[in-house]
């Protein structure tokens, strides 16, 4: 796993789950801007839709160890955890 790719948040959570295989971090990854058909081919069979040769920034469901494939890819440029949000107090 190439940590220097992985947010803090990222880094975090890859210690609180205890199954690698479980999909549970939802993940935006961020590439290069061209890919090339196995870098599209490798999105696409980690469940990612929708993935284009145009598209810099994908959203993603993954389990540890498809972070620590995607963390080792060099268009890979950064992995960043999807933080959830809450509503703002309207009162």
């Amino acid at each position: 796993m190439n940590y220097r790719k992985l947010d803090t948040a990222l880094a975090m959570a890859l210690n609180e789950i205890q199954n690698q295989n479980e999909i549970s971090l939802v993940v935006f990854v961020h590439t290069e801007n061209l890919l090339d058909s196995n870098a599209i081919a490798m999105l696409e069979n980690l469940g990612i839709c929708g993935v284009g040769e145009d598209k810099q920034i994908h959203t993603a469901s993954l389990s540890i160890n498809a972070v620590s494939q995607l963390s080792e890819q060099n268009w890979v440029k950064y992995l960043k955890l999807s933080q959830k949000l809450g509503f703002v107090n309207q009162g």
